[in-house]
């Protein structure tokens, strides 16, 4: 059914007058004619009868009119949900444990007024698929290629990378290391994707100082990953500096320096997307990205 076709013979009705209706809808009277005529055609009824002083609704017309304000306010909801601004800023961090999450909950605490929807995708291939088709307004993500037409990223913040060990490993004493003392020592990163951007970036790390990542998976999620690391004492990882430990008092978190390894994250989103609380988060961003920035660092040759 044509929603104009309704919304005109809506305001022709609250008009009682098609000339009426035509000033109000910008129209010409002829157009309102027409489409009063074909929504006529589509019901098979007479919606108004024509008089003296105007139109007048039929039987059929009175029997239709709160269905077609129904119609109409339920597209007009439908329009309201999706306009930039009047629905959540829709936000895509990686995982809920992320340096992205806990940036986006530092810019919600600064702006409680802009509403968000947080959601994790499975990869960047999948976030930036839903940011160019609109499902999301922005995405966290590593980039080892530029983005398509239309989309625009920026970088924001370098996560340290730290060696999770459990008490028994070998280096659990160490108060710090560095990327040599690493070699030779089995690092456990399951499930990683062949192709997948996170993948690309341990693989050009490990070929960087000769280090050897085990993939073995599947990946059965963060904690169970954790009690293997702190039960098994030939085990280590890598892991950021914003994790919740549940078994802190079985596992060590040691910074890894001279240089610290650090992972790459950037926001992207379509230039064309308006949302007024994607412009704060940018802003936001960029002011924690000058601030955390830091020397004697590696990361991925895609992302220097």
């Amino acid at each position: 059914m044509d929603l104009n076709a309704v919304r005109t013979f809506v305001v022709a009705t609250d008009e009682g007058q098609l000339q009426e209706a035509a000033v109000e809808l910008g129209i010409s009277q002829q157009a309102v004619s027409k489409r009063v005529a074909a929504l006529e055609k589509e019901l098979g009824v007479r919606l108004f009868s024509r008089t003296a002083r105007g139109i007048q609704l039929t039987s059929e017309g009175e029997a239709f009119l709160p269905h077609a304000r129904a119609l109409l306010a339920v597209a007009d909801r439908a329009v309201e949900s999706v306009r930039p601004g009047r629905r959540p800023l829709r936000v895509d961090v990686l995982g809920r444990r992320s340096v992205c999450a806990s940036l986006v909950q530092e810019f919600h605490r600064q702006h409680p007024e802009i509403e968000l929807e947080v959601v994790t995708l499975p990869n960047g291939t999948a976030a930036t698929a839903a940011v160019r088709s609109g499902e999301i307004d922005a995405a966290f993500c590593a980039t080892p290629t530029p983005p398509s037409d239309g989309l625009r990223t920026m970088r924001v913040d370098n996560e340290p990378l730290h060696l999770l060990v459990g008490l028994d490993h070998e280096l659990a004493d160490a108060t710090e290391l560095t990327p040599k003392d690493l070699v030779g020592h089995r690092i456990w990163i399951p499930g990683i994707v062949p192709g997948a951007e996170w993948g690309v970036y341990y693989e050009e790390l490990a070929t960087a100082f000769g280090l050897s990542i085990d993939a073995e998976g599947p990946n059965f999620g963060t904690e169970h990953m954790l009690d293997r690391i702190a039960d098994t004492p030939s085990l280590a990882t890598f892991f950021g500096t914003v994790i919740r430990l549940h078994r802190s008092e079985d596992l060590r978190l040691i910074p890894v320096r001279r240089p610290t390894p650090v992972y790459p994250h950037s926001l992207i989103w379509r230039a064309d997307n308006a949302h007024p609380g994607l412009a704060g988060l940018r802003q936001r961003l960029a002011e924690n990205w000058l601030s955390t920035r830091t020397d004697d660092v590696w990361t991925a040759s895609w992302a220097r």
